[in-house]
C-alpha cells in the first residue's frame, strides 16, 4: 500500500482555516478545530490514515504560526501596550514559562484534528486516481 503523505494544498488550506479558527472564534476554537480536522480529512482523498496526517499537520502549522504571531504583537506592540502586555521583558519572561504550554498546545491540536481528519478521511475514503 503506497500512501502520499502529505498533499500540501490541502494541509495549507487547512492552515488557514485554523488560524482563522484562532484569530475569530476564541473560546469555541475547540469545536472550530474539530470542524477543520473533518474538512481538511475529507479534502485529502487519502483514506484514514492520509486525512489524520493531513489534519495533524495543518492544526500543528497553525498552532505554530499563531505562537509567532503573538508574539509578533508583543514585540511590535509591547510599546503602546506597556500595561496590558509588560512589554518585551515581561513577554520574556512569560515567554520563557509558558514554552511548554505552546507545546500542549501543538500536541493536544494535532491530536483533535488527527481525529477528526481520520473520520473524514473514512467518509471520503480513497480515490485511487493518480
Amino acid at each position: 500500500m503506497v500512501m502520499k503523505m502529505a498533499k500540501w494544498s490541502t494541509v495549507i488550506f487547512g492552515f488557514i482555516l485554523t488560524l482563522i479558527v484562532y484569530l475569530i472564534f476564541g473560546r469555541y476554537e475547540f469545536y472550530g478545530l474539530l470542524i477543520v480536522g473533518f474538512i481538511v480529512g475529507y479534502m485529502a482523498h487519502q483514506g484514514v490514515f492520509g486525512g489524520m496526517w493531513n489534519a495533524a499537520l495543518a492544526g500543528a502549522f497553525g498552532t505554530i504560526i499563531s505562537a509567532i504571531l503573538f508574539i509578533i504583537l508583543v514585540a511590535i506592540g509591547g510599546r503602546a501596550l506597556m500595561g496590558t502586555l509588560g512589554g518585551l521583558n515581561g513577554f520574556t519572561v512569560y515567554g520563557i514559562s509558558t514554552i511548554f504550554s505552546v507545546i500542549d498546545a501543538i500536541i493536544k491540536y494535532m491530536i483533535v484534528m488527527g481525529i477528526t481528519g481520520a473520520i473524514g478521511g473514512y467518509i471520503r475514503g480513497k480515490d485511487n486516481k493518480n
